[in-house]
């Protein structure tokens, strides 16, 4: 859902107003979800989601807040979840946003882009255009290489 917001925001507002529009809306909303979970339903998210937070809280004895960034930089894993499994961790609220806004950025910045390209979609040979191909594209393999670069970084830092 994410996705198709961002490519229609993109296509009505262009590059530059879409990009921020999108990415302080999505950081935003990220944050508001992580506040109610913190503060009305911690018990709860505790309780269902205990195996899962061990994970979670080992990522960050072990990356610190490069393992939020790194899961933000990674599109397999729902937004919605990652604020709620965050909210019950150590992790502060400002990181927390900060985090989230740039680990957000490029992704949307993506789907941002290849809204405005279709936008300018007049005729089925526009389909064929080179910037939109470019686009295209680039949602399509950026999570492979997202998740070669986190597997290079990882590797990289415990040979030290």
């Amino acid at each position: 859902l994410a996705g198709i917001l961002c490519l229609l925001i993109g296509a009505l507002f262009g590059f530059m107003p879409g990009i921020i529009l999108a990415s302080f809306a999505s950081s935003l909303g990220a944050l508001f979800c992580f506040l109610i979970a913190r503060y009305l339903f911690k018990s709860f998210i505790e309780q269902k989601f205990a195996h899962t937070l061990k994970k979670i809280n080992e990522g960050i004895k072990r990356d610190g807040i490069f393992y939020l960034f790194l899961v933000r930089m990674t599109p397999i894993f729902p937004f919605f979840l990652i604020n709620i499994l965050f909210s019950v961790t150590e992790i502060k609220v400002r990181s927390f946003y900060f985090t989230s806004q740039v680990g957000m950025l490029f992704g949307t910045g993506l789907f941002i882009n290849a809204g405005t390209q279709l936008s300018k979609i007049n005729s089925v040979e526009d389909i064929f255009n080179q910037y939109i191909i470019i686009s295209i594209f680039l949602i399509a393999v950026f999570p492979l290489v997202i998740k070669k670069v986190i597997e290079t970084l990882r590797k990289y830092k415990y040979e030290d």
